[in-house]
């Protein structure tokens, strides 16, 4: 089992998951060493830890205005494009016995997916998907929840659908509204639209350029769960939490956690500062040193070693065999 695209499959193993106190990693890709460091991180933590068969989401963005990442993958900017390579790379790298991560189960989802501007992802890229957002925050409430309502009755035998009732906070863009009714309205959008799982205010900030300085919101999870009934959060802006925010979100009901953000700066950051440390030889015109391979080696190093903390902060260690 490496890609799961099957809704019933991968219910379960996010049932699994939240019964051993885990909550699903869901890291982004922007980009062919990103989706490849994704890999890599669960394969050593895997190894570390033994975990036989380590699941998360790797996710994409297809036109989301505040960051497109499909747009990101080519130098082409072409979303299908991007989206359709990134899909076939993941499939070369843990697609098969043979594939080199091979003991990674992954669960591919579609991010902040627009009702019309992203369409085509909705529909015609379904076949690759496991879930995805179907992102109607835009919209007036009670079109977001026809909106939603309707997309899960034609698609939500097919694929797990996560829903989203409000706009959230984007660094730099928008700021969400506290709302004194929002346990009360989330209920009511779940009983109309039938998600599988909400992505939910927490106070967090999506994009953040900050680490720890969120006020999340603990209550209002543990409300949220308790009268939803089940657990079904899904938390964005995650970058912003500090790792003792991150290793309690089991505990309140998320159990889908999406990261990015910090995980690309950071590791853009310390790719730079390596590339500093050999300016001579690449101003020497040094192979090795000025290649790009180096720079994006030295990315996925990064990458990875937070992608790894992160899985240990979510509970992974709780699959162990041992």
């Amino acid at each position: 089992m490496s890609i799961v695209k099957n809704r019933e499959q991968a219910l379960e193993i996010i049932g699994n998951l939240a019964a051993k106190k885990t909550s699903m990693a869901i890291f982004c890709t922007a980009s062919h060493w990103n989706t490849e460091a994704i890999l890599l991180a669960a394969s050593r933590f895997a190894e570390k830890n033994n975990i036989k068969d380590i699941p998360l989401a790797v996710a994409m963005t297809f036109t989301y205005p505040y960051m497109q990442q499909a747009k990101r993958v080519t130098y082409s900017k072409e979303p299908i494009a991007g989206f359709i390579s990134v899909m076939e790379h993941l499939n070369a790298l843990c697609g098969a016995k043979s594939s080199p991560y091979s003991n990674v189960t992954v669960l591919p989802h579609l991010d902040h997916a627009g009702p019309e501007r992203d369409k085509w992802a909705l529909t015609e890229g379904l076949p690759y998907l496991a879930s995805v957002m179907f992102d109607a925050q835009k919209y007036p409430p009670e079109e977001n929840i026809t909106l939603t309502r309707e997309y899960v009755k034609k698609y939500g035998s097919r694929i797990l659908i996560e829903g989203i009732m409000e706009e959230l906070s984007v660094e730099g863009h928008t700021q969400s509204v506290r709302d004194d009714r929002y346990i009360e309205k989330a209920t009511d959008y779940i009983s109309k639209t039938g998600v599988d799982f909400l992505v939910a205010d927490l106070g967090t900030e999506q994009q953040s350029s900050s680490v720890g300085k969120a006020r999340y919101l603990k209550e209002r999870a543990r409300e949220l769960t308790r009268s939803l009934g089940r657990e079904m959060l899904v938390l964005h802006g995650t970058s912003c939490l500090s790792p003792g925010q991150m290793s309690s979100l089991t505990e309140d009901g998320v159990v889908r956690v999406n990261m990015w953000t910090r995980i690309a700066r950071e590791a853009g950051q310390y790719a730079a500062e390596k590339l500093t440390e050999r300016i001579d030889k690449v101003r020497d015109g040094d192979f090795e040193s000025v290649e790009s391979r180096q720079y994006i080696y030295d990315s996925i190093e990064k990458a990875a070693d937070i992608m790894e903390e992160v899985l240990g902060l979510l509970g992974y260690m709780n699959l162990s065999t041992s």
